[in-house]
């Protein structure tokens, strides 16, 4: 019987990826290669790599090495819909360049308006020094987005989903037609489910960006991005890349390769210890509402069970109560909760957020929340067993009641 084999499954694809056989040989992974200057055997072989250019190829460090090939490439196959995929120092890195990429000054971007504060940043900043317009949008409001289309013109959509800090859903595919249909570029932050949970390229986005610092590396020791995009959109932001200068480390791209591997795994624990922590946090009177769409009722798991077929363990709740001082109270007293920025790795995190200065048209508590208190905590849920993170999470609101 003769054709070309279906894909593997995604479990099956996170083990396999990136071991090419002229990387690995008889080696499981991908050795470390760590240098600087690739020597060529003739002046001939030197000038045909400078005009060529091609992935894969060695040429000099910057453009990488096997090491950084491999997990590249182990990207590529896990995002359906991928010609290739570029790696940068930080999620941060990737996001700047992936918009540098596209825009050009006088262009205009949409941003939602529930983005990664730093994601803002760079339009308020960067952009805005480099002479891009910006306007951030409602993405949940699809006919006041259509119109911000059809009036600004934009050269590029930036979308998140969920939200960051605020967890909200939005319809990804129909937003991606409109901003096709008025010849805009859909750039998505997919950090939250990976390509594993959330196929962006396929629902219709053209680069899916993600921070590999979180689920990828999955045990907080490293810092690094990808762009993962069509034949298209990945010519572009490799070029970006290249004149900016970002690599990667050899030895962090090592580590992201490890941590791939058992990427599958931790986001299904990940998933099912978010759901049993959630649904506990909404019987508490501590409570007013729970952010979370990966549980039934909430205002996004219609659109979550639609389109994602995975997710992780990040999720937020709001307080019934305004008090700043009990709710540092509370998340100074968790033993199993740190305290700090990032999140996907082994071990959970809590961070108190106000968002309300980071929205410019979303309201914040929404609608949805049916409350007026305005506190918020986002919890990272690592690996420990869920019954022990919700007995630290009840000493905190013991502790939130103490004067």
């Amino acid at each position: 019987m003769s054709g070309k084999k279906p894909p593997h499954k995604p479990a099956t694809q996170l083990v396999e990826a990136g071991r090419r056989p002229e990387w690995t040989g008889a080696i499981v992974n991908p050795p470390v290669w760590r240098a600087s200057t690739h020597i060529f055997e003739t002046e001939a072989d030197r000038k045909a790599a400078l005009s060529a250019n091609h992935d894969g190829q060695f040429y000099y460090g910057r453009r990488g090495a096997p090491t950084q090939w491999a997990l590249a490439d182990a990207l590529t196959g896990l995002e359906p819909g991928a010609y290739g995929t570029m790696l940068y120092p930080s999620g941060v890195a990737a996001i700047a360049a992936s918009l540098m990429a596209v825009l050009r000054p006088g262009d205009m971007l949409l941003v939602t308006d529930n983005a990664y504060e730093p994601t803002r940043n760079i339009a308020r900043g960067l952009l805005k020094r480099w002479g891009v317009k910006h306007r951030f949008f409602d993405p949940l409001d699809i006919d006041s987005f259509t119109t911000l289309c059809t009036d600004e013109k934009p050269r590029a959509v930036w979308l998140e989903s969920p939200g960051s800090l605020t967890m909200e859903v939005c319809d990804v595919p129909a937003l991606a037609t409109i901003a096709r249909e008025h010849g805009a570029v859909s750039l998505i932050d997919n950090t939250w489910a990976t390509s594993l949970g959330f196929p962006a390229l396929q629902h219709g986005c053209d680069i899916s960006v993600m921070s590999l610092t979180k689920h990828v590396g999955g045990h907080s020791d490293l810092m690094m991005g990808s762009a993962s995009a069509g034949e298209r959109w990945y010519k572009a932001l490799r070029q970006n890349a290249q004149q900016l200068g970002h690599v990667v480390s050899p030895d962090d791209a090592a580590l992201a390769l490890r941590g791939l591997r058992t990427m599958g795994l931790r986001l299904e624990r990940g998933v099912e210890s978010a759901a049993v922590v959630a649904k506990w946090l909404q019987s508490r009177p501590e409570v007013a509402h729970v952010l979370c769409p990966l549980i039934p009722g909430d205002a996004g798991h219609e659109l979550w069970n639609r389109d994602f077929s995975g997710g992780c363990g990040l999720f937020s709740f709001v307080l019934n109560s305004g008090d700043e001082a009990a709710r540092a109270r509370l998340v100074d007293n968790l033993q199993l909760f740190g305290i700090g920025y990032s999140w996907g790795g082994f071990e959970s995190l809590a961070l108190p957020f106000d968002p309300a200065p980071m929205r410019d048209v979303m309201a914040w508590p929404p609608a949805a929340c049916d409350t007026t208190q305005k506190l918020g905590i986002r919890l990272s849920i690592g690996l420990e067993d869920p019954a022990d993170l919700i007995a630290d999470l009840e000493s905190g609101f013991t502790a939130m009641g103490d004067a």
